[in-house]
């Protein structure tokens, strides 16, 4: 367990693992707390051989929050339109890029695997674009370039996730659990999910962070043309079944970046499903091997 520092920001982050594994960094979505990356998913990761780190992102969990009055939902559409990144709001991407390095410094780790997921993976990109050092290798799941055109959630999911969620513990789980019916796929587990959602939420009440992390990745822009610069080993995952980002966003991530691997799950839609576990964290480990094969080539004397 750790407390790193970005600036005058916060960052609540935990490891498992062996500490002399290499390290792979999880970097989890929009209003989602590290604990979205699930203890049984990081012990597979561990059980490969990593040592896995988790953070809560700013906003949200136990990490520092914005300390002004959240925007409302049709403040945040107005970034999304031609004029977008003219209402920037506290913190862009970059920053919350920057918060992830500010952990790979606290816990000593000079670069590791960047996992990010929906958000994350958008965070991840952005710290592959500007400090790719920091990286061994990159896997964007369920995420997208920020694009407009690519990834667009269908009719129904955006009706349901535009919802401001509900104060009151109660009316705000119920939400939640429907909201994630209609966006976790035909794998969605509803009593695994509505456990889920009761421990995050006594971990952490906090929800209106949501709306500046919303911002953020609006303000951001399109990395499109910055991906196509990079030379970090990239796998990109996503699921047939995604209404909230499609297939598309993740299709056009593995275009922009040259060399970039697509693993498409069929039953897979906007979550992480318990079963899909094996094959997901297999792949996120074949993966990091590979990229560090090819580094380590890369390093040896001539």
């Amino acid at each position: 367990m750790g407390r790193a520092l970005n600036g005058e920001i916060e960052i609540e982050w935990e490891e498992r693992g062996p500490s002399n594994g290499e390290p792979i960094l999880l970097v989890m979505g929009l209003g989602a707390q590290m604990i979205a990356w699930r203890d049984g998913f990081c012990d597979r990761l561990v059980d490969h051989g990593y040592r896995v780190i988790r953070f809560d992102n700013r906003d949200v969990g136990l990490s520092s929050t914005t300390a002004a009055t959240p925007p409302s939902f049709g403040e945040v559409a107005t970034l999304c339109g031609p004029r977008r990144g003219l209402r920037p709001g506290p913190f862009a991407l970059a920053d919350m890029a920057s918060d992830a390095a500010a952990v790979l410094d606290d816990a000593g780790v000079e670069a590791a695997h960047v996992v990010g997921a929906s958000l994350g993976g958008m965070i991840a990109q952005t710290l592959a674009i500007e400090r790719p050092e920091r990286l061994r290798s990159l896997t964007s799941i369920m995420s997208k370039t920020g694009a407009l055109h690519v990834g667009l959630p269908t009719p129904r999911v955006l009706r349901k996730v535009m919802q401001p969620t509900p104060v009151e513990r109660d009316l705000a789980l119920a939400y939640e659990l429907e909201r994630a019916e209609v966006t976790c796929g035909p794998l969605f587990d509803r009593d695994a999910m509505e456990t889920f959602l009761a421990e995050a939420y006594e971990r952490s009440p906090e929800r209106g962070g949501m709306a500046f992390q919303l911002s953020a990745m609006f303000a951001s822009g399109d990395r499109t043309r910055a991906l196509r610069n990079l030379d970090v080993p990239t796998l990109v995952i996503h699921g047939r079944a995604d209404g909230l980002v499609r297939l598309s966003g993740g299709v056009a991530t593995a275009r922009a970046i040259p060399g970039a691997a697509l693993e498409v799950h069929n039953l897979m839609g906007h979550d992480l499903p318990q079963p899909l576990w094996p094959a997901l964290t297999d792949s996120i480990a074949a993966h990091a091997r590979r990229a560090s094969r090819a580094r380590s080539r890369d390093l040896s004397p001539a």
